[in-house]
């Protein structure tokens, strides 16, 4: 298979994955649902779990909130940079069968910001406090899911925005030690 109908195959299926997913908006309890899920991945949600962990660990944890604070502005950044970069329509620009059931915070698909932020931060703060990873990795899914069913990202930036958030995170955690920061 030569390199063209390889991206034909994956862009298929991308689009397979978007509208299977999207389909099950067409039920109005599982889109409310997503609704809820994706404004509380807005950041509610995380300011929550970082709450937690503060009363957990004491603030003495305060300090790695920086850490959280550059992970998420190096995550920021790159998918920033990707989106325009990119220019990839939203799946409900382009394909009319797409049911739009959230407005975007942004114009363009590639990656999910979403899910991005999502996989760091439960990477970031689970490893702080791993108890907390029997809420956040649930949460983290959903938000992933509730990404397609909304009708906002194929699966391909879903993946790719999860790649880059566990990448970013990984990266802070190296470098935490580095300057004597317990995270």
């Amino acid at each position: 298979m030569n390199f063209k109908n390889a991206k034909i195959r994956i862009l298929d299926l991308d689009l397979k994955g978007c509208l299977y997913f999207n389909h099950l908006s067409h039920s109005q309890q599982v889109a409310s649902f997503f609704k809820m899920i994706s404004r509380l991945g807005d950041g509610v949600f995380w300011y929550v779990m970082l709450a937690m962990v503060w009363l957990i660990e004491g603030l003495w944890y305060g300090l790695q909130i920086l850490y959280l604070l550059l992970g998420g502005s190096i995550g920021t950044t790159l998918y920033k940079y990707l989106k325009r970069k990119t220019t990839r329509p939203r799946p409900y620009q382009v394909h009319q069968v797409i049911i739009l059931g959230e407005r975007p915070l942004d114009h363009f698909s590639f990656p999910s910001g979403h899910t991005l932020h999502a996989v760091m931060v439960s990477i970031l703060l689970g490893y702080i406090q791993p108890l907390l990873i029997i809420l956040m990795m649930p949460f983290t899914i959903l938000v992933a899911l509730s990404r397609m069913i909304l009708g906002l990202h194929y699966p391909s930036d879903v993946i790719v925005g999860a790649l880059i958030g566990a990448v970013v995170a990984s990266g802070v955690i190296f470098t935490a030690p580095l300057f004597n920061i317990i995270l």
